[in-house]
């Protein structure tokens, strides 16, 4: 054994141990009283990238759940109200139903009615225009798709989220097939021989029948105009009437090939081709053509663009061809048609592009029950009057077709909250609790193990002090030995 004073090399060992365990405690103590196992960029620098990744992926996630938990308040809050709408609708019905019932209603009674509806129509304006959630207006029709069209005989019908904004030069429409009704006409002329026999005519539509045998009193133009109004009051959607030279022609209200009609008559080839024996009319054919150059299915006077067009997919124009125009020879530039695409937009996910639409259509009466056929001019809900029969018989037409467009919204909110963003919520949650589960393995504690390694520590740093006392003393036995001298 050598003893030196110059240099003491066991105390300096004993020292860097110290020290050593002494950094270890302090680590272990932070890490123990933080309860994080990463607390600087030091501790563990490629956990640290990984960790704060993940807490910005736990953040963006908590606030797409947020997001989509407050988009289902706004679609809650819009349905609500169309709830509303729907209830009104349904009153609205019950009153033409009662206005209906002429021969048992007075002109009082009937204005009553008509009272009572233009009521409820204004309460369903109001709906429309003060429904809200914070500051944004909800049904009058801003955060919908909209569109105009211009051309005569066109007019826009609908478009969904999934159509693209037109711009202002808009879209060009052109119809290769023009629609048409199922028609049937008679070959032989009603005569009034033929009146007065006690000519036998029928005609069948939708399930629905409706016969008139003429009378001795009958002139031929009356006995068609009998004939027709028999045809009305069975609620045939068949239009009825006779030329100059008596013959007589049916004609289905509505166009397309998915409309038909059969007619028979007494006399052969008044109606029927053979007596007593029902003829089927000519089939209608359904609108085609074009809309922006992408290709557009038909029904009735209706088309729609073709799902996965770039443009065009679920955009519906109408188009009938003027009276007094003559029949198009080809493909024929009807007008344009322009789309303006503001429906609302969620951010329901943690990432850029993660996001889903819905558009809510403008519910004011006046875009109600639109594009129904009637004989009272009616155009919307806004404009129904029931103060005649024939009113009150339209009304139910354009309010059922205004139930099934409020019904269709309400179905179309349901299923988006249901099935987009509930289940999106679900998902989230799902992927941040597992995300936090990661993250958490990373950065976080190991309490049990951190304690032990903290107590090693101390009992290190402890032996290390106590070594480095012993080592500081060598240095005194060389005196002893001095002093021993």
């Amino acid at each position: 054994m050598s003893l030196r004073i110059n240099h003491n090399t066991s105390s300096l060992n004993a020292h860097r141990n110290l020290v050593k365990n002494d950094k270890r405690a302090e680590s272990s103590l932070e890490k123990l009283s933080s309860g994080l196992s990463i607390n600087r960029a030091g501790d563990a620098p490629a956990s640290l990238v990984a960790s704060e990744q993940m807490r910005s992926q736990i953040a963006s996630l908590d606030q797409a759940v947020k997001n989509s938990e407050t988009s289902v308040s706004m679609v809650q809050t819009a349905e609500g109200a169309l709830t509303e709408v729907n209830n009104l609708l349904v009153g609205m019905r019950q009153l033409a139903i009662h206005a209906a019932n002429e021969g048992a209603n007075d002109a009082v009674m009937l204005e009553a009615d008509q009272t009572e509806i233009g009521s409820k129509v204004s309460a369903i304006d109001r709906i429309a225009q003060s429904t809200s959630f914070g500051k944004r207006k909800l049904l009058d029709g801003s955060n919908g798709v909209s569109g105009t069209a211009i051309g005569n005989g066109l007019s826009f019908v609908n478009a969904s989220t999934k159509t693209q904004s037109s711009g202002d030069k808009g879209y060009d429409v052109v119809i290769t097939q023009e629609s048409s009704a199922a028609s049937l006409a008679g070959t032989q002329a009603l005569t009034l021989e033929a009146v007065k026999a006690g000519e036998v005519l029928s005609v069948v539509e939708g399930g629905k029948s409706a016969t008139y045998t003429t009378k001795s009193s009958d002139t031929v133009e009356s006995a068609i105009k009998n004939f027709a109004e028999a045809a009305r009051k069975s609620e045939l959607a068949v239009e009825i009437s006779g030329d100059n030279a008596g013959k007589i022609s049916i004609m289905h209200k509505n166009h397309g090939s998915g409309y038909s009609l059969q007619a028979s008559s007494s006399t052969a080839g008044i109606l029927s081709t053979e007596a007593n024996s029902l003829t089927t009319a000519m089939n209608g054919t359904d609108l085609m053509g074009t809309i922006n150059g992408e290709a557009a299915i038909g029904t009735g006077d209706t088309m729609t663009g073709l799902v996965g067009n770039q443009t065009t997919e679920n955009l519906s124009v109408r188009f009938r061809r003027p009276e007094g125009v003559q029949p198009f020879g080809g493909p024929t530039n009807v007008g344009i048609v322009t789309v303006a695409q503001n429906a609302l937009t969620f951010q329901v996910g943690p990432d850029a592009g993660q996001t889903v639409r819905i558009s809510l259509q403008n519910m004011s009466s006046n875009q109600l029950g639109r594009g129904v056929a009637n004989q009272s001019g009616f155009e919307n809900l806004g404009g129904i009057d029931v103060r005649s029969a024939k009113g009150a018989q339209d009304t139910l037409a354009l309010i059922d077709q205004s139930i099934n467009e409020v019904s269709r919204t309400r179905s179309e909110l349901g299923s988006f909250q249901k099935n987009t963003l509930e289940t999106n919520i679900a998902t989230l949650r799902t992927t941040q609790e597992n995300m936090v589960a990661a993250e958490s393995s990373i950065r976080d504690t190991d309490m049990a193990l951190e304690l032990a390694e903290y107590t090693r520590s101390e009992l290190m740093k402890q032996s290390s002090a106590a070594m480095l006392s012993s080592a500081n003393s060598s240095p005194g036995k060389v005196f002893s030995l001095i002093l021993d001298k």
